[in-house]
């Protein structure tokens, strides 16, 4: 081989090393953006005793019984925002008896309906005389036929929205054709965007969502299929585990770019629901909720566990029903396609009682949303809700869950400590505030590095006042001097020390 052609191999292997260093070194542009540390995107390296822990939601109070003619035991696929100083409820009607004879299915035909509040705890049910039940239009009813089992609604943030289709919508089942998409100009007329549906491919027998991604300027819709499923010009016949696909589209009728979720460090695991939106407060972050479906088979802590008469009635006609268990994920997004999933539950079941540990438990709705705290003087606090009571009665339930603000996986150190170096990255803002919590012995101190790891005179750890308390706003400061302006654009690093502490997020604030 001639010497010259492998000198130029070299070089351009080279060449392509030296690009691919470069690529990798680079540092994040942030912003002013909040960052959270629900992913290692920014984690360079953990010493001491300090880890990334995840938070499990606190029970609150049942805020919505679905006890009504129309709603009733399967009552689900749960959708909740806040519309200004609204916030609204979308769920769906659906009546099962469950007996020694089996199950019966045919209560009623499903509906979807609507309920509102104003502090996101006390609902109600608005009478619209939509649609009919039962001789009587004096319900809460807002869609009868066609996505019925499935109607995933959400508020377009498009800011070339046409006023027609402000609230948007698919829902539908692989029976059905696939998704259709809805469109409503009040969140509560609903009408069809077109006549065929806009997704034919998957299963779709889930709660499939969709939203306008602000950070990547596009719909971008998850839905359920099976891993595994075949494909055809007609058909798609399910085989597998229960998974999730992603999508993006333009205009919320052609979807294109299909992507199949892939994660860090899990396991194949059956995802019944997915609940992925951008997050609020950071929306370059999607979070999702999805429903983790376990089949644990009969055992003696199986049968230990609660209404263990209803569980035999439900396995009786599908073995599953009585012994299947579902309960809360997190995980979290960038890109939207890749996540890491927490492998611990996010929402177990919790402490065994009537309506709890079973199939269909521990559904989280469709999203967090911000509420007020029960504690005068406090800052607001994030609500979740999920459902329980499935099956049985008169109607299932929905449950409040709180978390503070952004408190999904703070970085906790024990009182020995230990330190959190961040990656390289930029920033544009005058000041760093942080979201923490410590002990009354504990602290937070914070450095800003250079990109390479060197202190910066007036940044450095002894320049930093000792943080303590529990605050979602607190700015950081160094020689009691808290602007940082002279820094932006730069690249640079956080050295954070903790002592009994958790750190949620920070963000450069202008």
């Amino acid at each position: 081989m001639p010497v010259r052609f492998i000198q130029c191999l070299l070089m351009a292997a080279f060449l392509l090393l030296c690009s691919s260093l470069s690529f990798a070194e680079s540092p994040l542009e942030i912003g002013n953006r909040r960052e959270l540390f629900i992913d290692d995107a920014l984690v360079e390296k953990l010493t001491g005793e300090i880890e990334i822990r995840l938070q499990h939601p606190i029970p609150r109070e049942v805020v919505f019984k679905f006890d009504q003619p129309w709603e009733g035991s399967s009552s689900g696929y749960h959708t909740i925002f806040q519309d200004g100083d609204l916030y609204r409820l979308y769920y769906r009607g659906s009546h099962i008896i469950v007996s020694d004879d089996g199950i019966n299915t045919g209560s009623h035909k499903p509906f979807y309906c609507y309920a509102e509040s104003e502090d996101g705890i006390h609902w109600t049910r608005p009478e619209l005389r939509l649609v009919e039940f039962q001789g009587s239009k004096k319900n809460n009813i807002i869609l009868e036929g066609l996505g019925t089992h499935n109607f995933a609604p959400f508020k377009d943030e498009n800011p070339n929205c046409k006023p027609e289709a402000k609230y948007k919508a698919l829902a539908g089942t692989q029976s059905e054709g696939g998704l259709y998409a809805f469109q409503s100009a009040d969140g509560i007329h609903w009408k069809l965007m077109q006549e065929k549906p806009v997704i034919t491919k998957g299963a779709f027998d889930s709660q499939n969502l969709a939203f306008w991604d602000t950070d990547q300027q596009t719909y971008r819709t998850y839905y359920r299929v099976f891993s595994g499923g075949v494909t055809t010009s007609k058909t798609w016949k399910p085989s597998g585990n229960r998974a999730i696909q992603t999508a993006t589209s333009d205009d919320f009728l052609k979807w294109s770019n299909v992507a199949d979720l892939t994660y860090e460090d899990s396991p194949d695991e059956q995802l019944y629901t997915n609940q992925v939106k951008a997050y609020y407060r950071a929306p370059h972050i999607r979070i999702g909720f999805p429903a983790r479906y376990v089949e644990r088979g009969w055992s003696e802590s199986m049968k230990a566990l609660p209404d263990p008469k209803r569980r035999q009635q439900r396995a009786s006609s599908v073995e599953r029903y009585g012994t299947a268990l579902s309960e809360g994920l997190l995980m979290a997004s960038r890109d939207g396609i890749h996540f890491k999933r927490w492998n611990e539950a996010f929402l177990r079941p919790g402490i065994e009682r009537t309506g709890t540990w079973q199939y269909g438990h521990q559904f989280i709705a469709e999203h967090v949303v911000e509420t007020k705290s029960a504690f005068p003087g406090a800052p607001d606090e994030l609500s979740i809700y999920a459902a329980e009571d499935y099956w049985h009665g008169k109607g299932g339930s929905l449950r409040r869950f709180s978390i503070r603000l952004d408190g999904f996986t703070p970085v906790h150190a024990s009182m020995k400590g230990g330190e959190l170096v961040t990656k390289p990255f930029t920033f544009e803002g005058t000041k760093l505030s942080v979201n923490f919590a410590t002990s009354a012995a504990g602290s937070i101190r914070v450095e800003i590095q250079t990109a390479e790891g060197q202190p910066i005179q007036g940044f450095t750890l002894k320049e930093c006042a000792d943080l303590f308390g529990d605050t979602v706003d607190r700015t950081v400061t160094w020689n009691q001097k808290a602007d940082a302006s002279s820094l932006q654009g730069k690249p640079v690093r956080l050295r954070i020390q903790l002592k009994d502490a958790d750190l949620y997020s920070f963000q450069f604030q202008k």
